[in-house]
């Protein structure tokens, strides 16, 4: 009975083993044909992803056989320009001042001096086109005194080695203040007397220049344009002691041309900080006018000027003179009236400012400033007792402080004594922007 049930149990176990290793076989050939299975997913994937990037290749490779031939390389002085998009940026500055006589305060007034929007568009990397169009007190009508001009519009071209051309509308070079005239580029709330009376600001006139720059810090400007219509004088008004070339500016406003004019202007930037320059415009401005007298008056205007920045000083000078010729016979026909033609007006200033405090975005800035002018500084002769006596020099000390805000926004107050007319001494507050 035991042999019977052990060999019974033996042929279980015997039988057993084979089944065990029949059912290990079958777990181990599932895993496999798992593995083979997930092999196979990633063979797909794999083959997929050699596909997608194959055709990116085709891709790009057709785009650069489109694609026109590469330029060669400019020579090592003349560095090849990048293209660029065609572009559009607009600015604008402005500013509004108050100016409160002390000897008269009734004459205090607030005024939205100017606002000024400008347009630069860009053709090319070499190519752009200039125009900044002007509004001055606040309303424009037949019956106020307001003003709507266009500034600048000109079309600038660059020729590489630092050359480049202008045509249009353009500001004249001369002195520090005309071609850089935004109210956060000056110290004081007014324009300085210098480079408003005797250089009339801002000067334009219509026409062509070339300018460039040389590697010594040495830069030129010269160009022909239109000039002044000495016919436009107004001897029984004010506008010409005010301003002598002021008045009889033409603005690019259907302007005579028989009689055209040159300028020249040099300015040097060797040394860091430094700046000194000089420039010269002349030109005929009776323009062969029929039964005018001074067909052959000539206009000259001479500079010269230099700015240094060390540190936080700011020290600045200049000197300008004009002079009309050829006036005699004119001033005869003259007689009589207040404002003659004058043969000579000049002027000079200088100027010290110190940047005192910066605390975050605000620079305070004190300066000082002295400044001599005369319109009519000399006549040219005529009978005896029938002229008018040359006017004394202006003497003008304006103390005051600007305080900028971040980089395009700027308070200004200031305080001007004058020598000769002292009615004219006055407390001035202003605020200007410009970006």
């Amino acid at each position: 009975m035991n042999k019977h049930l052990i060999a019974t149990a033996l042929a279980a176990a015997f039988l057993a083993a084979p089944l065990a290793a029949t059912a290990g076989e079958a777990e181990l050939m599932a895993r496999i044909e798992k593995m083979a299975a997930e092999l196979e997913q990633l063979k797909a994937e794999l083959k997929a992803s050699v596909k997608k990037t194959e055709a990116v290749e085709q891709r790009q490779q057709a785009i650069a056989a489109a694609a026109p031939a590469p330029v060669a390389a400019a020579p090592a002085t003349e560095p090849a320009v990048a293209a660029s998009a065609p572009s559009t940026i607009f600015g604008a500055y402005g500013e509004i001042n108050y100016n409160r006589p002390t000897k008269n305060a009734s004459g205090a007034q607030a005024d939205v001096r100017r606002a000024v929007i400008g347009v630069e568009h860009r053709f090319d990397q070499k190519t752009k086109m200039v125009a900044e169009f002007e509004w001055e007190h606040a309303v424009v009508s037949a019956d106020d005194k307001g003003e709507s001009e266009i500034e600048q519009l000109y079309v600038e071209r660059e020729f590489g080695n630092g050359l480049r051309s202008k045509v249009g509308l353009y500001l004249i070079p001369m002195g520090l203040l005309n071609t850089n005239h935004e109210p956060t580029a000056y110290y004081g709330v007014e324009r300085n007397f210098v480079e408003t009376a005797i250089i009339p600001s801002t000067w334009r006139e219509v026409g062509v220049s070339l300018s460039g720059d040389t590697a010594g810090g040495l830069t030129w400007d010269t160009g022909i344009t239109t000039g002044f219509d000495l016919g436009k004088w107004d001897a029984a008004g004010s506008d010409g002691r005010e301003s002598p070339l002021g008045s009889i500016h033409q603005e690019g406003q259907q302007a005579k041309s028989r009689d055209l004019s040159v300028h020249a202007a040099l300015n040097w930037r060797g040394v860091p900080g430094l700046l000194v320059g000089g420039s010269v415009f002349t030109g005929k401005a009776g323009h062969k006018a029929d039964g005018f007298t001074a067909n052959d008056a000539r206009i000259t205007m001479v500079d010269l000027h230099t700015r240094y920045t060390p540190g936080r000083w700011d020290l600045s000078a200049l000197y300008a003179r004009g002079q009309i010729s050829n006036t005699e016979a004119l001033n005869e026909t003259l007689v009589g009236n207040p404002t003659p033609v004058p043969k000579s007006f000049a002027g000079w200033y200088t100027q010290a400012a110190y940047r005192l405090m910066e605390v975050g975005d605000y620079t305070l800035s004190p300066f000082v400033r002295y400044e001599q002018f005369n319109t009519a500084k000399s006549y040219a002769a005529v009978p005896q007792g029938l002229g008018v006596a040359a006017s004394p020099d202006e003497k003008v000390t304006t103390v005051g402080a600007n305080l900028k805000v971040g980089e395009g926004v700027v308070l200004k107050a200031d305080y001007q004594k004058f020598k000769e007319d002292k009615s004219r001494d006055r407390l001035n507050l202003g605020m200007g922007f410009s970006y």
